[in-house]
């Protein structure tokens, strides 16, 4: 249970890993530094390397760093301002019919939801890794976090994260 339990005694033993596992935690203030471009491309790097049902990698990760986008994913988002403070925020979108190809409506309905969670969570963990704090956003009306972007029809963002 997050807040509830820190297994603060174990946490030097654990291995890396589990230490960076109970480190993340959802993070809403952010510092001005941009994020080096290094980073970036090992965060997507990382996300790419999710599991993904068949190995379809059926997802989609659209990087923002302009206001007048990160604006717009801010009244996507029902108004969340910090989403406008963090230096870079990261779209992921599933791609229903990559799935269905090889799963049918199974595909469409659930594998790609699956399969771009486990790339969200790596992100988390990945950023957490590096340092930096983030957080999920699931609370945003999609068509509008759609057009904010211009995404192609056939492309669902089903996350927004920060940091």
């Amino acid at each position: 249970m997050p807040g509830k339990y820190r297994p603060e005694s174990i946490m030097n033993d654990a291995p890396e890993t589990i230490q960076t596992i109970l480190r993340r935690q959802s993070c809403r203030y952010f510092l001005s530094d941009k994020l080096p471009e290094e980073h970036l491309k090992l965060l997507l790097e990382c996300m790419r390397w999710s599991p993904s049902a068949g190995n379809m990698q059926p997802w989609r990760f659209y990087v923002v760093r302009d206001e007048e986008r990160k604006q717009a994913l801010v009244a996507s988002a029902y108004g969340q301002r910090f989403i406008a403070d963090a230096p870079v925020v990261i779209v992921v979108c599933a791609v229903a019919d990559e799935s269905a190809a090889r799963y049918s409506e199974r595909g469409a309905t659930l594998y790609c939801i699956q399969d771009t969670a486990a790339a969200v969570q790596n992100l988390l963990l990945a950023a957490t890794a590096l340092g930096y704090g983030t957080c999920w956003i699931g609370a945003f009306d999609e068509s509008a976090a759609a057009e904010a972007l211009k995404l192609p029809e056939r492309e669902r963002p089903v996350a927004i994260i920060f940091g």
